[in-house]
């Protein structure tokens, strides 16, 4: 077997010629040059990086500073799929960013979308999901004999709508929802107030609900609160806790089905249907766009499981 060929002599494919390719020489100069690179991590770092050109020259842009997250991201989750060790892909990841933060001392890029990426230990606290059908089934869980079946929709869609924190949807009050423009305002963590969106579902669901049943509930004591207890108080988060899971073990969901799974199932599906990762940090009133990257993951993760289940070689 030939022995592999010294960092400094790594031959670049056709392929990584172009595009960012053309500072791939430079690079592998620059770590051996000013930053000292051992040989043995040069050659990995080679490696790594001519891999990622390679699969770049086929789904990159033309321009690097347009490279995304989401494009990044695709790739990490290419080598996820290949079956690569954590310690490996982080290797990668490593290798990725160190290119990106060169193109920046360089000056072709103002900044480095790279640092974004995190390392696959965050994988190992991944979110918990469900599908769009499982979803399906639980918003339509609540029916005519539960004691109040309008209001309980009202507040699974309410969640899954907006992907809001269940201390953020029980803190609502009349006055912060706005149906005819399709939005409420809620305040998050720190105090913070935001605009979240209401999909047509849920606007349906809320004025069937202010319409038939908080009268009701309001009627005898009422404080401005969106959603009421039987005797007309705000509803608490440990009730819409007791709520989900009542709807969620009648639709068939797992027993760790909880108000944050349809936050993070709000986010999982916006980012799989096409959101900006920015976009999606504001609607989820994350301080870090770090946070908000863990979602890249579990989709990705999501995907390698439905590989594995069925690819006749998964």
């Amino acid at each position: 077997m030939p022995a592999r060929p010294p960092a400094g002599n790594l031959q670049r494919s056709p392929a990584v010629a172009a595009g960012p390719g053309i500072h791939f020489r430079p690079f592998l100069h620059y770590l051996e040059a000013e930053c000292g690179m051992a040989a043995n991590t040069l050659a990995a770092y080679g490696s790594d990086l001519e891999q990622f050109l390679a699969w770049y020259a086929e789904h990159g842009p033309a321009r690097v500073r347009d490279v995304d997250l989401a494009l990044l991201t695709k790739y990490v989750g290419r080598l996820h799929h290949r079956g690569l060790a954590a310690s490996t892909i982080a290797r990668h990841i490593v290798s990725i960013r160190t290119f990106f933060k060169y193109l920046v001392l360089e000056g072709v890029l103002a900044e480095s979308i790279a640092e974004l990426l995190d390392s696959p230990r965050l994988w190992e606290r991944l979110p918990k999901v469900l599908g769009p059908e499982m979803v399906e089934r639980l918003l339509d869980a609540p029916t005519a004999a539960d004691r109040f079946p309008l209001r309980d929709r009202a507040i699974l869609c309410t969640l899954y709508a907006t992907g809001c924190r269940v201390s953020e949807v029980t803190g609502l009050r009349l006055r912060d929802v706005h149906l005819d423009e399709s939005y409420c305002r809620c305040v998050g963590k720190g105090n913070k107030e935001r605009l979240v969106s209401l999909n047509p579902r849920a606007r349906l669901a809320l004025e069937a609900y202010l319409e038939h049943e908080r009268p009701l509930l309001a009627a005898g004591h009422d404080e401005g609160w969106l959603f009421v207890s039987k005797t007309g108080r705000s509803l608490s988060r440990i009730s819409v806790w007791g709520l989900i899971k009542k709807y969620a073990a009648r639709a068939g969901c797992s027993a760790t089905v909880s108000p944050h799974t349809l936050r993070h199932s709000f986010a999982t599906h916006m980012l799989a249907g096409g959101a900006e990762i920015r976009a999606l940090q504001e609607l989820l009133g994350h301080a870090s766009i770090r946070t908000t990257q863990l979602y890249t993951h579990v989709e990705h993760s999501r995907l390698k499981a439905v590989h594995k289940k069925h690819h006749p070689r998964g």
